[in-house]
């Protein structure tokens, strides 16, 4: 129906923020609840007459305006019908590639993420293996400085998260010893110290770990005595980092002896 903008704000209609209305303007009403209309808003464009004229309405996309507020993108007739085609389209596509039914495609990808992930355990354990010399083959040997055992190295293809668990299984296997793992992932290099206790009173993982992260080009590094880690923007300094480490084990012998 049509009425004065006056009359029709003064009824309870709705006026959409941004929009401009004229003197004499549409209102539109909507549902029932209880005596009143569902919902009474102001219209200052060309609609249909009734919804039913709409037919098929498809929400396409909705987010915030402003606080409270949220926008809603829809399809309708049409345009909804062939919108919902090519999705069913993509389902399918996606079902094939999956080879499974398209009511399958959700719990398929679910096991697939799960696959994944575990496949990329085993692989970080597999490169950590072979990056200490687990796998039969490479790997650095340990080396006597001062009458202490250390194993410092630079490993490929292992994450930055996955160094300090490796710098202490390193550790262990050393028995008595420190061991220094430097990776390498974007031009940025990440290394981790480990220090078996008994040497502890002698040497500090952390006081180990910033003499690299300073050759790498970085600040700082922390952790504990016995294990810490630490990193820097200068990758391609990773071998001048062990270096860095060792040096200092083998000053620190001098001045012991």
């Amino acid at each position: 129906r049509r009425m004065s903008h006056e009359d029709a704000i003064a009824a309870g209609a709705m006026a959409l923020f941004g929009e401009k209305y004229g003197d004499e303007v549409r209102v539109l009403s909507m549902g029932r609840r209880g005596e009143a209309d569902f919902s009474v808003e102001l219209c200052g464009g060309t609609h249909v007459n009734a919804l039913g004229d709409i037919g098929l309405f498809k929400i396409v996309s909705e987010g915030a305006v402003a606080s409270g507020v949220r926008r809603i993108e829809a399809l309708t007739g049409e345009a909804a019908r062939l919108y919902l085609e090519d999705q069913e389209d993509r389902l399918k596509a996606a079902a094939t590639a999956l080879k499974t039914a398209p009511a399958d495609v959700p719990e398929r990808i679910a096991a697939l993420v799960e696959e994944r992930k575990r496949l990329e355990k085993e692989l970080a354990e597999t490169k950590k293996k072979l990056a200490l010399g687990g796998g039969g083959s490479g790997g650095a040997e340990a080396e006597d400085i001062g009458g202490a055992k250390f194993l410092g190295q630079v490993v490929e293809g292992l994450e930055a998260k996955a160094l300090r668990g490796a710098a202490d299984e390193a550790r262990q296997r050393l028995g008595s010893g420190v061991a220094a793992l430097v990776t390498v992932a974007e031009g940025r290099a990440s290394v981790a110290v480990a220090v078996t206790e008994d040497l502890q009173d002698r040497y500090d993982a952390t006081a180990l770990v910033r003499t690299a992260v300073e050759v790498l080009g970085g600040k700082g590094g922390g952790g504990k005595n016995g294990l810490a880690q630490g990193g820097g923007p200068d990758g391609e300094r990773a071998q001048d980092a062990v270096q860095a480490i060792r040096s200092a084990l083998a000053a620190d012998a001098r001045e012991a002896a």
